[in-house]
């Protein structure tokens, strides 16, 4: 059966709104390169689309105790079809969200875009929320329907259901429900098969490109989250004009092994950029980072992975882990294929195509072993987003023949807006704007530094009921305006340098943006887990830092043992540790002040001026995380929280 709906446009006057019943002006050029000026297209018609042209390769694929499920892209679209009617039988209005809050899994991508397809709004909620930021995501996006993956999300939307008027129904998704009044994720196929179509074609008949199909909430590192309106337009750009940088052709094997992400914006780019390339979605469980991601990655065996920058450091610790085991026969090897593949990358990104014996030798014989171990043997392309990887962590993967990639945005731009690929990139930038996408500095200072801007078809449309908040951020011409520090070098790679609202102001009036600083930390200290600069009306800088240690595995919490690898490097040092406790006891060892102190010194050495050198620094007892509230759902560090937490540890830097 085929489905067909008009791709239309509403009337518009501006290119921003606030009101979620709105409507926009595009931002497509009257001329231009060809990608800029590509038709607009809906979600649904951007996933038929694909099912026209690809309708039996493989879209979704899970594990079902031992054994592998999967969606053709035929099935797919008539999975959603079935939630999309669902969602209104259970009295989804258009415009009014399904509020969504859970890990990456089927049943996330099918309410995500069930939702739009019954003309309703998709809005994904952190697993990390409270209660009581639950509440606030379901109030701002005027929640009908909300669905949970378990117990224990459910427990939270249980506290504020009484105080959710446009609430209609509750949905959990994974199990049954012990709850009165709870609907199983069976329970909406069968409402759904049962439906008729024609309330859902009505809807689809009523979409236009240029409204709002998706909210994405801030992390709310300072306030109350923000509400990010998408248009259709906004996400199926966003996701072709990647598709292009990464070169990939449409219906070509591309086996994505996503991990459980809890990060909206991520799944939100997952769904849409596998849809555009026609490519197959394979599901790692909850426990991923637990243990069993290499499990899935040796079954699957993918060809493109993407992944935040935490799988990779579980990686890295990993095989830190086992190669500390190893024999002074096998160290050496290592070391010799360690040096001569980072080597040829680092010839690479310089533009030098060296044809190294040494790397072909250890490419063939070590690192080809070292792949299939980790089920990476057929990757052509590694990824990280969502939060900056430490320069240390790629320089290692590089060394052992992944050299990963990394991928910058904004929820405020559907998600991506620069991305490296081997051909475009280095070790510090963010890689090169996506073609069909602009990037410029805005009040650029002598060294080329000022705050980074944003433009294209990608930027959002507003802030929902937050009109003055949307043009804080989008000017007159367009413009999105990121608060973040950055500059461009004439080769077009795109470097971040610090956030203007972070920037610290010294008792002597000098601007210190802490970022930079405390990536340069870490990178001189790889035991070092956060470094965090203290200095703002200070007449000096001072440093805390935390040292990485074991978390729990239900919730993420730091524990106060020690990660193996900083056990090691401790003993290297002469004053082993098994825990932070024993570090603090009667103060810290001065061996381990004293490297710590050697890490500080070489950062100071490339301070651009005295005001930016670090006096005094701490050794916290505990790692930053989410759970203790030091972290926002996106990894970036609340300042303010952990300035009240340690302010007795300040206050003993200054007195």
């Amino acid at each position: 059966m085929e489905y067909n709906w008009p791709e239309q446009l509403k009337p518009a006057r501006h290119e921003i709104s606030s009101d979620p019943n709105g409507s926009v002006l595009l931002r497509i050029p009257q001329s231009g390169k060809a990608i800029e000026t590509l038709p607009a297209v809906s979600i649904p018609g951007f996933v038929q689309r694909t099912v026209d042209a690809f309708p039996d390769n493989m879209a979704l694929a899970w594990k079902e105790g031992e054994n592998w499920k999967n969606f053709t892209y035929r099935q797919y679209l008539a999975e959603i079809r079935t939630v999309a009617k669902a969602f209104i039988e259970l009295g989804l209005e258009e415009r009014h969200s399904v509020c969504i809050l859970g890990y990456n899994s089927v049943q996330w991508f099918l309410s995500d875009l069930g939702a739009i397809f019954a003309g309703g709004i998709a809005a994904g909620i952190y697993t990390t929320n409270s209660p009581e930021a639950c509440q606030h995501s379901a109030e701002m996006s005027r929640a009908n329907i909300i669905v949970v993956e378990d117990e224990q999300q459910l427990k939270k939307i249980t506290k504020i259901r009484s105080n959710l008027p446009h609430l209609r129904a509750v949905i959990q998704y994974t199990g049954e429900p012990k709850e009165e009044n709870v609907l199983s994720w069976n329970d909406i196929l069968e409402i759904g098969r049962k439906a008729s179509d024609d309330s859902l074609e009505q809807r689809l008949r009523n979409i236009a490109i240029n409204e709002c199909c998706t909210i994405v909430f801030t992390s709310g590192t300072v306030g109350s989250p923000k509400a990010v309106m998408l248009s259709h337009d906004n996400l199926t750009y966003d996701a072709t004009a990647i598709m292009e940088r990464l070169r990939l052709t449409r219906g070509e094997e591309h086996l994505v092994s996503y991990l459980p992400l809890s990060h909206v914006a991520a799944q939100i780019v997952d769904i849409y950029l596998a849809t555009c390339a026609g490519a197959a979605v394979h599901f790692a469980d909850k426990d991923a980072l637990k243990g069993t991601l290499v499990n899935t990655l040796q079954e699957v065996r993918p060809t493109k992975f993407l992944g935040v920058p935490r799988v990779f450091e579980k990686i890295y610790e990993k095989m830190q882990h086992i190669a500390a085991q190893n024999g002074f026969i096998k160290k050496a090897i290592a070391s010799w294929a360690k040096e001569y593949t980072l080597q040829h990358h680092l010839n690479l990104i310089n533009g030098i195509h060296s044809k190294s014996w040494a790397y072909a030798l250890a490419r063939t014989i070590i690192f080809s072993k070292i792949k299939e171990a980790l089920g990476l043997q057929r990757c052509t392309f590694y990824c990280s987003a969502a939060a900056p990887l430490a320069t240390d962590i790629k320089k290692y993967f590089l060394s052992i023949d992944i050299p990963i990639m990394e991928c910058f945005g904004m929820s405020e731009a559907s998600g991506g807006h620069t991305l490296a690929v081997e051909s475009a990139n280095n070790l510090t930038s963010i890689g090169m704007t996506i073609p069909g996408l602009k990037t410029k500095i805005h009040n650029p200072e002598p060294d080329g530094q000022g705050e980074l801007c944003m433009y294209g078809r990608h930027v959002f449309m507003g802030y929902v009921d937050e009109i003055e908040k949307t043009k804080e951020v989008i000017d007159e011409e367009g413009w999105l305006h990121t608060g973040d520090l950055g500059r461009i070098d004439e080769q077009g790679f795109v470097y971040i340098t610090g956030r203007l609202k972070e920037l610290l102001i010294t008792a002597g009036g000098e601007n210190v943006p802490p970022v930079p600083i405390e990536q340069q930390i870490k990178q001189e200290l790889p035991f070092v887990s956060n470094a965090f600069l203290v200095g703002d009306k200070r007449k000096y800088l001072s440093l805390l830092v935390t040292l990485k240690t074991e978390v729990d595995a239900t919730d993420g919490t730091p524990l106060d043992v020690l990660l193996s690898s900083t056990q090691e490097t401790l003993k290297s040092l002469g004053c082993p540790a098994q825990t932070v406790s024993e570090v603090l006891k009667d103060g810290p060892d001065p061996k381990l002040i004293a490297a710590i102190q050697a890490g500080i010194d070489k950062t100071n050495e490339k301070a651009t001026s005295r005001a930016q050198r670090i006096q005094k620094f701490a050794i916290l007892p505990v790692d930053f995380s989410i759970p203790t509230g030091e972290l926002g759902p996106t990894m970036k560090v609340k300042r303010r929280i952990v300035e009240e937490k340690y302010s007795e540890i300040i206050d003993r830097l200054y007195n």
